[in-house]
């Protein structure tokens, strides 16, 4: 199911929502200007978890070395899981991830702010990463892409538009069907999708086909939970 526009977002430009695409599209435009050296490029800012899980393990004295010194390289794991959000892996990557942020994201900005939706976003892919590391603690391969603050986005759309519907592209064989589904059926059935793929991956945060599915359920989890808290009475225009 690929989406098209949903009923709910008053705007489709916000500013905040807008800077977040440039950036990534602008930081996937300069991982393709860097040839091979893109490797390296991505293994400094992915997210790995067992770095990030070695990092929170640190003992007390470490800490207190860090805070003496200010030898930041300690903190450089952690750093991952903001750094991480804006690194993909290839055009349909960027491009899928953009979608979605650029269909949703509207709609839950307006309900919150461009202030708190700055926030809300960044916390929500902090959450995902994190959820990937409880999952996966030991796991080295590398993670990266905004899918699991989008998946929060996602999450707190969910709670605040239950009314909303999205217009979708259904390809069936050769033939293309456009429906409107109710947002709550569209993203009941995304969700499971993750979930699933997640419960088949088990603890590979890196998971089936690259996709780190329980940064999408840890993503969408974290949205739910703080999407409401966030958000302001407004009144729902409709599109």
């Amino acid at each position: 199911m690929i989406p098209l526009r949903d009923n709910a977002a008053p705007r489709r430009l916000t500013p905040i929502n807008s800077v977040l695409i440039a950036a990534n599209l602008a930081v996937f435009g300069y991982e393709l200007s860097l040839g091979e050296r893109v490797t390296a490029f991505v293994g400094r800012f992915a997210m790995v978890p067992a770095a990030v899980t070695r990092a929170l393990s640190a003992s007390a004295l470490a800490w207190h070395e860090l805070a003496a010194h200010r030898n930041l390289d300690a903190l450089a794991p952690l750093m991952t899981t903001v750094t991480s959000m804006f690194i993909h892996g290839g055009f349909w990557h960027v491009a899928g991830n953009m979608l979605y942020l650029f269909i949703f994201g509207a709609a839950v900005e307006y309900r919150m702010g461009a202030s708190r939706y700055l926030i809300f976003y960044f916390a929500a892919g902090i959450a995902a990463a994190l959820a990937t590391v409880w999952i996966a603690p030991e796991s080295g391969v590398p993670v990266i892409g905004a899918s699991g603050a989008i998946a929060g986005v996602l999450g707190a759309y969910f709670i605040l538009y239950p009314r909303g519907r999205i217009l979708t592209i259904i390809p069936i064989f050769i033939f293309i069907q456009f429906v409107e589904i109710p947002a709550v059926i569209y993203l009941l059935v995304w969700f499971a999708v993750q979930l699933y793929a997640g419960l088949e991956a088990g603890g590979r945060a890196g998971a089936m086909g690259g996709v780190a599915w329980w940064a999408h359920v840890g993503g969408f989890m974290f949205g739910i939970a703080l999407g409401p808290m966030l958000a302001v009475n407004r009144p729902r225009r409709r599109r």
